[in-house]
């Protein structure tokens, strides 16, 4: 009887656990190519201060009063080469890691985008919807940055505070160094590069060197100096140590020597000062240093997007094969590969515990 009195209780304590979700967070997109469309979306993405981050009457009149003026035009006409019939391809692809997802999970699975639709708010109506209570939050970058991670926490935290403030949100914290996700992109990599190249290019989306100095805490960061002292305090916040590590630990899975590497950051904007090297300069100068057969990946991204499809396998490409380059291979981000897919499952059962 009184084993069976234990049973019930346990039984009881199971059901009252909180029922829980995992919202998967990622960039976002135009829900269009259509002019007005990309300048509603580049209207909220440029305005977060911690993209641009100027005082918001500066930000305001450098983002609506110039950029807002030519920009969207433009960056349509780049959305339509990488359109497909299905919408955007960061859109798609994120739909497609949910959907693998869901398979392999017993738990609710829904996504949401910092920018545009479906936001964040979206995602956890929809899981509060199927009576979630705990929610696993997956920002979908790699390496911690405040336009990248912060900014998604930030937004997740503003909205839970306003419309949700009984739900319970844990965070999937950056994984750049983690071995599941390296030996994850490393074994990508590997089957994708070609048999002979020069050279292998981590491109990596830059950010002003400001934004590191913003987000150390510790006030220890010194670009360039710090970034491969082992444990420094501001490593945990430096984006531009986060990536090279990021090279680094694939390079050394890859069994590739240093000099058959080289990291970069790309998509600057403005005439401030921004990490570097930069990827287009880099591209352009390496065929005049024997550089003629290059390889290129972009892991800042887990899912193709604008950046990486045009930004890199369309305009990158031409700046190297203009520049005397003979052949330029680009490998695919992870997308919605089944061994990327077993990764997010893992970090997300870390914060399920």
């Amino acid at each position: 009887m009184q084993k069976n009195s234990k049973k019930l209780q346990n039984l009881e304590t199971n059901n009252q656990q909180p029922k829980k979700g995992i919202l998967l967070v990622n960039l976002g997109s135009p829900k269009s190519t259509k002019v007005e469309d990309v300048k509603e979306y580049l209207d909220e993405f440029l305005m977060d201060e911690r993209v641009i981050d100027y005082r918001w009457f500066f930000r305001a009149l450098l983002v609506k009063g110039i950029i807002l003026k030519t920009r969207p035009k433009k960056s349509a006409a780049a959305y339509k080469t990488v359109w497909t019939d299905e919408g955007s391809p960061l859109i798609v692809i994120t739909k497609q890691i949910q959907q693998k997802l869901q398979k392999i999970v017993d738990i609710p699975v829904e996504i949401g985008m910092r920018y545009a639709e479906p936001s964040i708010e979206t995602g956890i109506r929809k899981l509060t919807e199927q009576g979630v209570e705990e929610i696993v939050l997956f920002p979908l970058y790699p390496q911690y940055a405040m336009s990248t991670t912060e900014t998604v926490v930030e937004k997740a935290k503003e909205v839970q505070a306003k419309h949700f403030p009984n739900i319970k949100i844990n965070y999937v914290k950056p994984f750049y160094n983690r071995d599941i996700y390296i030996n994850c992109l490393a074994e990508s990599i590997k089957e994708k590069l070609p048999e002979n190249f020069d050279m292998l290019q981590f491109s990596y989306h830059g950010v002003p060197e400001r934004h590191i100095y913003k987000t150390d805490p510790t006030k220890t960061c010194k670009i360039g100096d710090c970034c491969f002292k082992e444990d420094h305090p501001s490593h945990q916040y430096c984006y531009r140590h986060q990536c090279l590590k990021t090279t680094e630990l694939v390079r050394e899975k890859l069994g590739l020597s240093e000099n058959q590497v080289k990291s970069t950051f790309q998509s600057r904007l403005g005439k401030d000062k921004w990490i570097e090297p930069y990827t287009d300069e880099t591209l352009e100068n390496f065929p005049k240093n024997g550089v003629k057969n290059l390889a290129i990946v972009c892991p800042a991204f887990v899912s193709d997007c604008l950046e990486t499809l045009e930004e890199i396998s369309v305009e990158g490409k031409g700046e190297f094969l203009h520049a005397g380059g003979e052949k330029f291979n680009y490998i695919p981000c992870l997308n919605d590969e089944d061994r990327w897919i077993n990764v997010v499952k893992q970090l997300c059962e870390e914060q399920l515990i």
